[in-house]
């Protein structure tokens, strides 16, 4: 991988993100949670670990800090934001 020692990454993340390594990362975990909830391929319960998180707790607390809203209501406003069918009238 990046032949780096953490603190070193870590003061670059801060300087450029203007954010922790951990919450840098925390987020593209989040963002890939949201990618997997919106297709429906990842059940609720498998989320955290499929996104890398190895708590449950953890990955809800960075879930909500990141998206704003916890991953179930999350999932519910994706599916009241897809369009149904359109009704075809004869």
């Amino acid at each position: 991988m990046i032949e780096t020692n953490q603190t070193y990454l870590s003061n670059v993340v801060n300087r450029y993100f203007g954010c922790h390594l951990k919450d840098l990362v925390n987020t593209y975990r989040v963002e890939y949670a949201k990618e997997l909830l919106r297709s429906g391929k990842c059940p609720l319960e498998e989320l955290p670990r499929r996104c890398g998180f190895l708590s449950r707790s953890t990955f809800y607390t960075s879930f909500k800090k990141v998206a704003g809203v916890s991953p179930k209501r999350y999932m519910k406003q994706e599916q009241r934001a897809v369009p149904s069918e359109p009704i075809e009238y004869v």
